[in-house]
């Protein structure tokens, strides 16, 4: 993290850590705010992040055999309302449409708050035998869910997601399916956005909607507040009985396929600047960063200066990098702080000194490290710092959530330490509702999951004092 603050439009996150996250989603030019309340326009810093993320995301679906399609966005309310669970769970979120031009619709229009329902319709219709199974389908689209409370990427009543949506002929085929994409998604968050997480299974109270089960990674933020980072759900053959999906066994009898759902969303972005940035703005992990190496000449008026930085960037681009040199008449000053609000990872420093040594000044984002590169090696040093800031902002975000798990025995010991610390709290748990309501009530937190790393920290619920059945997570969330 840089030492000295250079941007003073930037609330310091030790002072409102809230109005710092939103500086840093307008100063670094991620989002705007729309005319329409609650609604953001994703400008184009932050459209290229998530281009990235999805261009990444979406070559992993397609090696486990997931193809692209693409639904209505407006669902008819009596196919809403077949699968009862759903359409409560998400009733006071849904927009509707009641006009068509001038004149009123018959029947409402939902814009999609999800699209399970759409996905059940639609093979209801095309699925026939079981050699046909599995159809693997995900969803590139956004989404409208009528939040009462919005922020940028974090909540916000449109927002941009991948829904996948799968069946299968047996159960365990979709079981396989639901853990496979989970562990695809904590495999992303560590090895991309390079944020560690926390892999388990939501409590029945916590689960989707209509959901048999849903498994989540749980993400700790520097403020040391939880955020679900994305979730994996098991329908079993609820939404097929309820939408009449069949299919011809291997039997010669009907049956109904075994379903699943995933997704993850632009929220991702905020987990990003909430794990890694600091109060000179964004912090990009290389592997998504529009810009991965931005080059800045030094005293670019002087003879030679501009052509070799040209040259320069001509030979970091050739290197498969994302690279950029700014030849504007900005201050050397003005420059750096501007690419650091940005996140960009990697700077280079090019001046006439430099170009007498035949060498550059690498600058570290996440650090603020200097380096002095030959220009002989870049083909080997540039991709190795980059690798190292990817590696020193995973090993940063580990440690925070490392030193940010605390055991507990008692809701009052819960409290007191979320109160003092943050984060995690792990508590033995009975599995009864009531003490996810209680521990709510007293201490704050909601339940964050049940963690497939189970540990034994004593043999009675931390709420009720009755006999544990497992260990859980709980934490204040976004």
């Amino acid at each position: 993290m840089a030492k000295e603050k250079k941007v003073e439009q930037i609330t310091d996150m030790e002072t409102d850590f809230a109005q710092w996250y939103t500086d840093i989603c307008r100063k670094a030019e991620l989002v705007e705010y729309a005319s329409v309340k609650g609604f953001t326009i994703l400008r184009p810093y932050g459209y290229a992040i998530w281009e990235n993320m999805q261009q990444i995301m979406d070559a992993e679906f397609k090696k486990t055999g997931h193809v692209n399609v693409a639904m209505p966005v407006l669902i008819p309310e009596s196919l809403l309302k077949k699968e009862g669970e759903l359409v409560n769970g998400f009733a006071p979120e849904v927009a509707w449409v009641t006009m068509g031009g001038s004149e009123e619709l018959e029947e409402r229009l939902a814009f999609r708050p999800t699209s399970e329902t759409m996905f059940c319709d639609h093979w209801s219709q095309v699925l026939h035998s079981y050699r046909e199974l599995p159809m693997l389908y995900n969803q590139w689209c956004s989404v409208i869910r009528w939040e009462k409370t919005t922020r940028p990427f974090l909540r916000s009543r449109e927002f941009w997601w991948q829904e996948g949506h799968t069946i299968h002929e047996t159960a365990e085929e979709a079981k396989a399916e639901t853990e496979q994409q989970l562990n695809c998604y904590a495999d992303f968050f560590e090895n991309v956005l390079a944020i560690p997480v926390v892999r388990g299974r939501k409590t029945e109270k916590e689960k989707f909607a209509g959901a048999e089960a849903t498994y989540t990674v749980e993400c700790l933020m520097k403020d040391h507040k939880a955020l679900q980072g994305a979730t994996s759900h098991y329908f079993g053959d609820k939404f097929s009985r309820a939408y009449d999906v069949t299919f011809t066994g291997r039997d010669n009898k009907l049956q109904y396929p075994f379903q699943t759902s995933w997704g993850s969303t632009t929220r991702m972005i905020g987990a990003v600047i909430m794990a890694h940035g600091d109060n000179n703005g964004l912090v990009l992990p290389p592997k998504i960063a529009p810009v991965q190496v931005i080059i800045v000449p030094v005293a670019a008026h002087k003879p030679g200066v501009a052509e070799k930085a040209e040259e320069l960037l001509q030979k970091v681009t050739s290197l498969g990098i994302r690279a950029k040199a700014d030849f504007s008449d900005n201050s050397l000053g003005w420059k750096c702080a501007q690419y650091e609000m940005k996140g960009v990872p990697l700077r280079l420093e090019l001046g006439p000194r430099d170009i007498e040594n035949n060498s550059c000044v690498a600058v570290r984002r996440d650090n603020g490290e200097k380096t002095t590169v030959s220009l002989d090696e870049l083909d080997t040093c540039i991709p190795e710092l980059l690798e190292k800031v990817q590696k020193g902002l995973y090993d940063a975000a580990r440690i925070n959530l490392e030193q940010h798990i605390f055991p507990a025995q008692s809701i009052e010991e819960a409290k007191q330490l979320q109160e003092e610390h943050g984060g995690f709290i792990k508590t033995m748990w009975c599995g009864e509702e009531q003490c996810e309501l209680e521990m709510k009530e007293k201490a704050g937190m909601s339940s964050r999951c049940i963690p497939f790393a189970q540990e034994h920290l004593g043999d009675v619920c931390a709420c009720c004092g009755k006999p544990a059945k497992t260990m859980i997570y709980w934490g204040v969330a976004y």
